[in-house]
C-alpha cells in the first residue's frame, strides 16, 4: 500500500468534517435538531476515521519536515503548534459533548459544545491549510 496517499485523504476527512461541522452549526442555530444531530455525529465519525488514517499515515510514514523558508516558515509553525495542541483537547471536548447530548443532558451539552465547536472547527481548517503548506505549496520533507 501506499501509505503516502494518505496524506491527501486525511486533509480530504478534515474538509468533511468542517462542512459537517458548519452544517451542524446552522442547523442548530434554526432549531433543526435532528440534522443537526446528523451532522455531529458524522463529523465524529468522520474524525474518528481521520485520526486512525492519520495514526496510521505516521506510523508508517515517519516524521514528514515543512521545507519553506523565509516568512511563511515561522507562519506555518504558528498554525501548526496550536493546531496539534487543541487536536489533542478536541477529542475528549468531542466525546464529552456527544455525551451528553446523548445522555439528553443538554445544559451540559450546550454548555462543553459552546468551547468544542469553535476548537473542534479550528482544528479542522487548520488541518487543510496545513496539509496545503506541507504538501502542495512545498515539498515535503520525509524520512
Amino acid at each position: 500500500m501506499a501509505y503516502t496517499s494518505l496524506a491527501p485523504l486525511n486533509a480530504i476527512l478534515n474538509g468533511t468534517a468542517t462542512v459537517l461541522l458548519l452544517a451542524g452549526f446552522v442547523f442548530i442555530r434554526r432549531k433543526q435538531v435532528a440534522a443537526h444531530r446528523v451532522c455531529m455525529l458524522s463529523a465524529l465519525v468522520v474524525s474518528a476515521v481521520f485520526l486512525l488514517s492519520y495514526l496510521t499515515y505516521h506510523y508508517h510514514v515517519g516524521e514528514v519536515r515543512f521545507s519553506g523558508t523565509g516568512w511563511v516558515r515561522p507562519l506555518y509553525f504558528l498554525i501548526l503548534i496550536p493546531h496539534v495542541m487543541l487536536a489533542g483537547l478536541i477529542v475528549p471536548l468531542a466525546l464529552a459533548t456527544a455525551y451528553f447530548a446523548l445522555r439528553t443532558r443538554f445544559t451540559t451539552h450546550r454548555k462543553i459544545a459552546r468551547w468544542t465547536w469553535p476548537l473542534w472547527i479550528y482544528v479542522s481548517i487548520t488541518g487543510v491549510v496545513i496539509y496545503f503548506m506541507l504538501y502542495r505549496l512545498y515539498t515535503p520533507i520525509m524520512p
